[in-house]
């Protein structure tokens, strides 16, 4: 199984390239994020003339994620165990985090061939001192909680967490003279500390130890992508069993040139899941 993932900021504005890339790619299943498209909205007819079927969450034209597949979704699922919605706040109340908040469209998980499959977007954040950190740390923080019971429950499911979450883990994935710690969100102690804590719950990035470098993020500002000043915030983070599976990976960065890019790039995995035929392996690249 080839497994990608990539935030494409708006799937109506850019669906020939999305869907070009994963046919060109070979992909089987392309997690997505940044949607911007409510389901009845999302341009289904290209995706299943390339012969992929999707599963779109979306309320409004912000935030929404998406999984296209070639092969069967079952246990389709709009939101983890635990899921905190977010309320902003108003004239006569303050911002307010829990269950019982709205949620947002920012999880989408499927069983596909045997691998459960979470495309995510994790909160922004937005400040430090604004409550939607607060929200982003308490998202987390139930997603970590709902991995282990989830793993707990079936220790040899692979299991991918896959998506943009909007932090930078160490000092060598920012490239962006812009985002500082201590002024600056997705950098903070914080959110480094919530990001760390999902190992607790039996996942990892399956990509590092393939690909040390690399970054998946540029600003459209101040020539960021000339520059080369972006950030790594997009992951595959894996079980033990789904990171024994894991054959190769690739970063896409050719993928932010070009005509109306996405600001993020694919990150793509090869996985050889017991029972799949074994050909040749996929290499490591950095494409």
């Amino acid at each position: 199984m080839r497994l990608a993932t990539w935030n494409v900021n708006s799937i109506r504005t850019r669906v020939a390239r999305t869907v070009e890339f994963a046919v060109r790619e070979d992909i089987d299943v392309l997690a997505m994020q940044e949607i911007k498209c409510k389901p009845e909205q999302f341009p289904y007819g290209p995706f299943e003339e390339a012969g992929y079927h999707v599963e779109a969450h979306g309320l409004n034209q912000w935030n929404g994620v998406a999984i296209a597949s070639r092969l069967p979704m079952t246990d389709v699922r709009t939101a983890f165990d635990g899921m905190p919605g977010f309320a902003k706040a108003t004239a006569t109340a303050p911002a307010h985090i829990g269950t019982d908040a709205p949620l947002e469209a920012r999880a989408l998980g499927a069983i596909i061939d045997g691998v459960r499959v979470w495309s995510l977007y994790v909160p922004n954040g937005r400040s430090l001192d604004d409550p939607h950190l607060e929200y982003k740390l308490d998202w987390l923080e139930a997603l970590r909680t709902a991995t282990a019971a989830e793993l707990t429950a079936h220790p040899g499911l692979p299991l991918a967490l896959v998506g943009d979450f909007n932090i930078i883990p160490f000092d060598d994935d920012n490239g962006d003279p812009d985002i500082v710690v201590g002024r600056s969100t997705h950098v903070s102690p914080a959110e480094r500390e919530a990001f760390f804590a999902l190992e607790s719950a039996g996942v990892h990035d399956v990509v590092r130890p393939l690909l040390p470098t690399g970054f998946t993020y540029w600003d459209y500002q101040r020539l960021k992508f000339p520059r080369n000043e972006g950030v790594r915030i997009d992951f595959v983070l894996g079980s033990a069993a789904l990171g024994d599976a894991v054959q190769g990976a690739s970063i896409h960065r050719e993928e932010r040139k070009g005509e109306q890019p996405s600001d993020h790039v694919p990150v793509v995995v090869e996985l050889k899941l017991a029972g799949a035929d074994d050909d040749d392996d996929m290499p490591m690249i950095f494409a």
